[in-house]
């Protein structure tokens, strides 16, 4: 069954299938906008909401991980917008990453790159922060500019920009 017969004929089963196949997107947009683990589990969970209320906008011709990180980063920047004080400091990527590493057997330095790019990230704005996810994420420039309604020109001039800045910031604080 394709996703549009099954979004007519079974839409709460198909929405529950994309969700589980695409959680991870729901983890990572979390992670990088919510400090603790409460606010990553609201975070999400709110996510989860707001893609269930949009689902039945969706329109299955165009990517779903496209529409779903759209849905997410907006409901990250307004979770963003409505904490008392504004989330800086050590914001994980993903709850499991250095277990990751671990698991992987990342060396010491590489351990140290990924501390590196969570400070980094964490003094990003709303829309620089979900540029880079996108950008680390490998998604092309076409579909950071569609996820974030911005032109494709500005997303390269700012993924540049990200890109020394992350240079000059891991210059400064990796150590040596």
């Amino acid at each position: 069954m394709d996703l549009a017969t099954a979004m007519t004929e079974a839409p709460d089963q198909a929405f529950a299938v994309l969700l589980q196949r695409h959680r991870g997107i729901v983890h990572k947009v979390a992670g990088s906008y919510a400090r603790g683990a409460e606010d990553r589990a609201d975070l999400a969970q709110e996510i989860a909401a707001q893609l269930w209320r949009a689902w039945p906008s969706y329109d299955p011709s165009r990517s779903f991980s496209t529409w779903m990180y759209r849905i997410a980063l907006n409901t990250a920047i307004s979770f963003l917008r409505g904490q008392a004080e504004p989330q800086r400091g050590a914001v994980p990527l993903d709850d499991h990453l250095h277990e990751l590493a671990d698991e992987r057997g990342f060396d010491p330095e590489t351990h140290e790159r990924l501390r590196v790019l969570q400070r980094f990230m964490a003094t990003l704005g709303p829309l620089d922060r979900a540029l880079l996810l996108l950008y680390l994420e490998e998604r092309s420039g076409r579909e950071m500019a569609e996820v974030l309604g911005i032109g494709e020109s500005n997303v390269t001039t700012r993924i540049g920009r990200l890109r020394q800045r992350l240079r000059e910031f891991a210059a400064d604080h990796l150590r040596d």
